[in-house]
């Protein structure tokens, strides 16, 4: 680890470890427990780490070894019906009560001196949210890295199944617990066979054969498109971060899956009181505990240190830190989204150009035909796959159904913090489809790299334009001088999100697919927040060439 990840801070303690250890759940189940600890005398105290993955790599170097090696107790946990402990795994049903049965397991034990913190990625995070619902009192801080508290918006956008990762978390459920031979045997099978199972008609049961195995689970949140539904209730844990006192701290990146999921965590813990930091970083899913580990392992422990030792002297001097994309920089703020003057309208125009000058009227500008024989392609972006993040969008854009429109060169850097949305009015001649809206960053060599983005369904009757919202997420990037700002719109980007039929039926269940046209209007927006120029002076107002 230590020549993976230079900057590590030297260990403290020697460390010990007991293994398997069996923690009684609510009802009884054994839960398959290690636990590791500081050889050294003195009371020290405890972190909480329940994991669906196991308990072996890369959890029991990175979090059982190294934070045992700083002065805490580290107890990594399985979930039941994972990793050896009994009983059936579910998504939500039993976190609650198996944390709130570990906590009092620890009552017991000698070396715990009373004092418990949790810190955990993903579905680690999850469990931290559901102990907070009824946080014991020993809690006294949480560390959440890209980090989950509802599962419907892990697997549905509006209504449109977020495809791809639901594969990749049916593969890392099922076999990521059994061993990293098991899981890496599964990841390439799911590579290998991806595109068959996308493509499916009907797309339900068809990723059977690329998991190897029915998920009787994965079958119920993929066919569970509404959130209202009695299915998913108890699944969300937003109700944890309205009324918690415990200190939290946050860790994300601009290209996480969960992105959004943090920042709402965020908005919650602030308007709730808590004591709470932001650490956003230029990471995916998983680049934050690959190439972001030594970052986020230092905010981390200087939280936890802070809350649980009385040791502030690591914590950063702000509330919020955040990668600067396209300065590869980093900038401190007291808030997120940081104050400021309001969002800024960019406006399609006819030649594929945008600019802030406001259309006079609401007519059609452009029309593109959608086939869901032949989907628009996901191109990086927040996914859970290798392939996440930034990309060069130059084949994407040379297809026919993918408008786009660009700025002027910019004369002055443009700075953009906060939540991105598209404003869009458009018509379709079948009723159905979804639209996908993109900000890309177009470079001095016309190299157009993704930003942010975001999906939404259109719902449109006999031709007549319909307004509707996209959230694109959220944002912290430069527009160099010289640059371009780019608004990119197709209907769909698959396999990230599954190909929506034509015909209104379910893209689980549907056999039949008809293509669309749809047709983009004038007062159609890009509302882009915080802008300014880099001097304070105006941004360019009209669009030239290209």
């Amino acid at each position: 680890m230590r020549a993976t990840w230079r900057g590590l801070p030297a260990k403290r303690h020697e460390v010990g470890w007991e293994p398997g250890l069996v923690v009684p759940a609510a009802d009884g189940s054994p839960l398959i427990t290690d636990h590791y600890f500081p050889r050294a005398e003195g009371d020290f105290p405890t972190l909480l780490v329940r994991s669906p993955y196991g308990r072996g790599l890369p959890w029991s170097p990175q979090y059982g070894l190294l934070f045992a090696e700083q002065g805490f107790h580290v107890v990594l946990q399985s979930c039941r019906g994972t990793g050896g402990s009994g009983g059936a795994f579910h998504l939500w049903r039993n976190e609650a009560a198996d944390g709130r049965a570990t906590v009092s397991w620890l009552r017991e034990q000698s070396w715990f001196s009373g004092t418990l913190g949790t810190v955990g990625p993903s579905y680690l995070g999850y469990v931290q949210w559901a102990l907070a619902l009824d946080p014991p009192p020993e809690l006294k801080a949480m560390v959440v890295q890209v980090g989950l508290h509802d599962p419907h918006a892990l697997f549905h956008t509006d209504g449109a199944l977020r495809l791809e990762n639901a594969l990749a978390v049916g593969a890392g459920m099922t076999y990521q617990h059994q061993g990293m031979a098991p899981f890496l045997k599964a990841t390439l099978r799911l590579q290998r066979r991806l595109g068959a199972v996308t493509s499916a008609q009907p797309l339900r049961g068809a990723y059977v054969s690329a998991l190897g195995a029915e998920v009787p689970w994965l079958d119920e949140v993929m066919t569970h498109p509404d959130a209202t539904d009695s299915f998913w209730r108890g699944a969300s844990l937003a109700q944890s971060a309205q009324r918690l006192g415990v200190p939290t701290a946050l860790i994300t990146g601009w290209h996480d899956a969960l992105v959004d999921q943090t920042f709402e965590q965020y908005d919650r813990l602030r308007q709730a009181g808590c004591e709470t930091a932001l650490l956003v970083g230029p990471w995916t899913h998983t680049s934050a505990l690959q190439q972001g580990w030594p970052q986020v392992f230092a905010d981390s422990l200087a939280w936890l240190r802070a809350h649980l030792c009385d040791d502030p002297s690591g914590l950063r001097p702000s509330a919020v830190r955040v990668h600067i994309g396209g300065e590869n920089a980093w900038r401190d703020l007291d808030d997120w989204p940081p104050p400021g003057p309001g969002a800024i309208s960019w406006h399609p125009a006819p030649g594929g150009h945008l600019t802030r000058q406001t259309p006079v009227d609401c007519v059609p500008l452009t029309a593109f035909r959608y086939d869901p024989a032949d989907p628009t392609p996901s191109l990086g972006g927040p996914l859970l796959s290798r392939t996440a993040g930034p990309r060069d969008n130059s084949t994407l854009e040379a297809r026919d159904d993918v408008l786009t429109f660009t700025g002027p060169a910019l004369t002055e850097a443009v700075d953009v913090l906060g939540p991105v949305f598209a404003r869009l009015t458009m018509s379709t001649d079948s009723g159905y489809a979804d639209v996908f809206t993109r900000l890309c960053d177009v470079d001095a060599r016309g190299r157009s790299v993704n930003v942010c983005d975001g999906l939404g369904r259109l719902r449109t009757t006999g031709g007549e334009p319909s307004q509707t919202t996209v959230a694109m997420s959220s944002t912290a990037h430069r527009f160099a001088v010289g640059h371009r700002i780019r608004w990119q719109i197709s209907a769909g980007a698959h396999p990230r999100y599954a190909r929506n039929p034509g015909t209104g039926q379910s893209p689980v269940d549907a056999t039949t697919f008809t293509p669309v046209r749809i047709t983009l209007h004038t007062d159609s927006a890009l509302l882009l927040p915080h802008s300014s120029g880099g001097s304070g002076g105006p941004l360019p107002t009209t669009a030239t060439a290209g």
